[in-house]
């Protein structure tokens, strides 16, 4: 409840803080002030992840919660629609949600399709042919990628060239539905900047890049999921920004300002507009006992406001 409390503080905060040098009192103001913005605001599904598992949202129902928050596009998490990758009505259904709110289908953040960067060929063919079912429903969707994690590696150099070798089979797969193939710094190797930089300089294929986060630069954690090891995230992204082809903007926890207090948005927004990304940006809130509807208002509003003054 005190958690609560302290986010809608920030969020009230956050209207009083001045764009440019003019004050604003809402995101309304917020939108006019920004409508040459260099980039697209998308939503990741994860954001309502416990909405979702709580049965309280249903999938079908991400395209009318996104559009709420005037964001552009819709990135979903495959966690959430499981059993429906080959359903043509179900999917379907969820082009009909997207083109009535007016929003685009970016990509589907895949998981819990096996690992491959798996050193176990069996293990990691399987994992790769899992993924294939996601490449077309992301295709059916519209969608422009699927995000893809490159888990399973114990050896840093074996792990690479397995990853290379799983990422030239999806990306060669891929193709002529031109979907490209995404890899997110998301724990392990994966949230080494030289390490994943590595892969990408060493997979030749153009329909494969990288979804940097600002956040997931987390190496190793103990039993209890507290990180132990921990790379630079300035570094690290920087690292991994000349190959993305989308963006993820990661929120945690704000102050009464509405500044997100573990990233430093302004820097962040400042290495991707000098990149000359101009894609897509997408909203995910990750802290599991805030709420959901707070967190990514918070985020939207200081990813606006980084992105007029970088």
């Amino acid at each position: 409840m005190q958690r609560r409390k302290f986010i809608s503080k920030s969020i009230q905060a956050a209207t009083l803080v001045s764009v440019a040098g003019v004050p604003f009192h809402g995101f309304a103001d917020t939108i006019k002030l920004n409508k040459d913005r260099f980039f697209k605001i998308s939503l990741a599904e994860w954001s309502f992840h416990n909405t979702l598992r709580a049965g309280k949202m249903d999938n079908l129902d991400f395209a009318a919660k996104a559009r709420s928050f005037e964001c552009e596009g819709l990135e979903y998490v495959n966690q959430f629609f499981m059993d429906k990758a080959k359903d043509k009505t179900y999917l379907k259904e969820m082009n009909n949600r997207a083109d009535s709110e007016g929003v685009k289908n970016v990509l589907i953040m895949i998981d819990r399709e096996g690992q491959l960067a798996d050193v176990d060929s069996k293990k990691r063919l399987l994992a790769i042919e899992n993924h294939h079912k996601w490449i077309d429903a992301a295709h059916f969707l519209g969608c422009h990628a699927i995000r893809v994690n490159l888990g399973g590696g114990i050896e840093k150099g074996e792990a690479a060239k397995a990853a290379i070798d799983s990422l030239h089979k999806l990306a060669d797969y891929s193709k002529d539905s031109n979907i490209n193939i995404l890899v997110e710094n998301h724990g392990g190797f994966s949230s080494d900047g030289v390490w994943l930089s590595n892969v990408m300089k060493n997979v030749e294929r153009e329909n494969c890049g990288t979804l940097p986060d600002f956040g997931n630069f987390c190496i190793e954690k103990n039993k209890n999921r507290e990180c132990v090891t921990e790379y630079d995230k300035y570094k690290g992204f920087a690292e991994i920004l000349p190959f993305a082809k989308g963006v993820s903007a990661k929120s945690i926890d704000f102050d009464e300002m509405g500044n997100e207090t573990t990233i430093d948005y302004f820097k962040m927004m400042k290495m991707v507009k000098d990149s000359g990304y101009k894609g897509f940006i997408g909203i995910e809130f990750g802290t599991s006992t805030a709420s959901e509807e707070e967190g990514v208002k918070l985020t939207r509003d200081l990813l606006i406001r980084a992105g007029s003054q970088v």
